[in-house]
């Protein structure tokens, strides 16, 4: 599988924040004597704040990066033909029901032929009550960059599971995508019931989502209903969500767990450049900026390192832990939130924000963190430029799993040559 380039508008937003960043610290083609004057002149929290004052941290649901499945791609089907197999809001229907290759008791089977499956006025019912919205990248485990950043809407799975009343024998969770009839293209994957029911503290809940970014999910990116898993990387998240079947096996049956990953990983933190110039002359600070993707061990640090190319390194520490690494500035929330919000505001209730809209905390595990830095007093010659992340728990990436099954996060390497 090849890697997704990261997405326009997600490139876009850094960009624009970045320049305004450097900027106000003076790097936008001055000279290092007036750069370390700009820094003295405001402290950084006043730099940082102005800097992503209109920054819009969303990405539209157009411009998300795409990982589909289907032949043809049922959100490319005709209005007709989406009616009829329940792609639309209008049709769309969910069974809820045993695993009928093993012994799960459930007391209220929820079918199409029984005419009790759950329905889209159901599900909105449900969320008049329980619906829950939270920020989530949506992150593909086998690619280097993020797909996008959203604003994620939807009522908790445990909600829907407990209308089919189980009683026993249940240990996973597996549901189905819709698969054009045809069981070669059916995406499947899967969930142990305990995560299905409840939530490990600071987590939020895994969803049936109908909203992205206050929008209703258009097909393209799963609508009417997907499933959303907030710790997981995308291929647990199936789009057109159209069966749920609760199970007494022990096993995944994800459609991947037989191939190349780790259908069990949770998301790592890792961090990608996303602009440094190919060359820049001696006396000049160097801006250097990325993202950093928030896994489950949080973010405390962002940091880069620059070696002259051709400079040997011990082998015997092939994740540079011993290297000069220097702190980047890892950007604060930003007040126009974008992709789609009215006025680019949060709505109300959103997880982990206060009354006021602000984040309890920040960076905020499974989203995205902008980060910048200056190269200063960098002297001619050709260099290897290395980004990496600290974690909350003061893991350097790509440790604590540096295995790629289980989630793309090897250290970046560029370069850049400085001219004298």
């Amino acid at each position: 599988m090849q890697d997704a380039p990261l997405s326009n508008d997600l490139r876009r937003q850094h960009l624009e924040v970045t320049r305004r960043y450097f900027m106000h610290l003076g790097a936008a083609g001055l000279g290092a004597t007036q750069a370390i004057a700009a820094w003295a002149k405001e402290s950084d929290a006043e730099i940082l704040e102005e800097a992503t004052s209109d920054m819009e941290y969303l990405t539209y649901q157009d411009e998300f990066g795409t990982v589909q499945r289907g032949k043809p791609l049922p959100y490319t089907l005709p209005l007709e033909k989406r009616l009829e197999i329940g792609l639309e809001r209008e049709t769309w229907k969910l069974e809820i029901v045993p695993d009928p290759e093993s012994n799960a008791a459930v007391v209220n089977p929820m079918t199409r032929k029984k005419g009790n499956a759950l329905d889209f006025k159901g599900l909105m019912k449900l969320a008049e009550k329980h619906a829950v919205r939270f920020l989530k990248v949506m992150s593909c485990n086998n690619m280097k960059d993020p797909l996008g950043m959203g604003l994620w809407e939807g009522v908790p799975l445990r909600n829907v599971i407990w209308l089919a009343k189980p009683t026993a024998n249940v240990r996973r969770v597996y549901y189905y995508g819709h698969h054009n009839e045809d069981p070669k293209q059916m995406f499947r994957s899967s969930l142990p019931i305990g995560r299905a029911l409840e939530d490990p503290p600071g987590d939020n809940p895994i969803i049936l989502c109908y909203k992205l970014n206050g929008e209703w999910l258009t097909g393209k990116r799963g609508g009417p209903v997907r499933m959303l898993v907030p710790d997981a990387y995308g291929f647990k998240s199936v789009k057109w969500l159209k069966t749920v079947a609760l199970t007494n096996d022990h096993q995944a049956n994800d459609t991947y767990a037989g191939g190349n990953n780790d259908i069990a990983s949770w998301m790592k933190t890792m961090c990608r450049f996303v602009y440094k110039p190919a060359k820049e002359k001696a006396g000049v600070p160097i801006p250097v900026t990325g993202l950093a993707q928030v896994g489950v061990g949080g973010l405390s640090k962002v940091q880069v390192w620059i070696n002259p190319q051709g400079k040997e390194w011990a082998k015997d520490d092939p994740y540079f832990t011993k290297a000069s690494w220097q702190d980047a500035k890892i950007l604060p929330p930003p007040n126009n939130w974008g992709g789609d919000l009215p006025d680019g505001k949060l709505p109300p209730e959103v997880q982990f924000f206060t009354k006021e809209g602000k984040p309890e905390h920040w960076p905020m595990r499974y989203t995205i963190a902008h980060w910048a830095t200056l190269l200063k007093d960098v002297a001619p010659g050709k260099y290897d430029l290395y980004c990496r992340t600290i974690d909350d728990k003061g893991n350097a990436q790509p440790m604590p799993r540096p295995f790629r099954k289980d989630g793309a996060n090897a250290i970046q390497k560029a370069s850049i040559t400085v001219e004298g």
